[in-house]
């Protein structure tokens, strides 16, 4: 399982969680890996949250084609949000050195 800051976040932190395995969508993943990943979301987030000062979080994934799917591996987004914050899902090109910054923040509370 690798775990990493979306390029193209909806907000501060936006990570993707993304099986080494290759399989299309969610259809196609291993129970074992679906499993995985939802372990990697209970490890990771936490940190994630304290790094970026938020209290709570929303899970995303699309499957298929129909349902907005753009790439075509089985991933899921963890977004991080703020009490007070609209929710956004509009995706904004990320600066690669504050995302470099914040990676090393979260590595560093895991």
């Amino acid at each position: 399982m690798i775990v990493f800051l979306d390029i193209f976040p909806v907000g501060v932190g936006h990570c993707l969680v993304v099986p080494k395995v290759h399989s299309t969508d969610l259809r196609e993943t291993s129970n074992e890996d679906a499993c995985a990943m939802m372990s990697a979301i209970k490890k990771v987030t936490p940190a994630l949250l304290q790094a970026v000062k938020g209290d709570g979080y929303n899970l995303g994934m699309n499957n298929g084609d129909s349902a907005g799917q753009d790439i075509f591996h089985t991933h899921l987004h963890i977004m991080p949000r703020k009490t007070g914050t609209p929710r956004e899902f509009e995706k904004t090109k990320g600066d690669q050195e504050e995302l470099a910054a914040l990676a090393e923040k979260v590595r560093g509370l895991i």
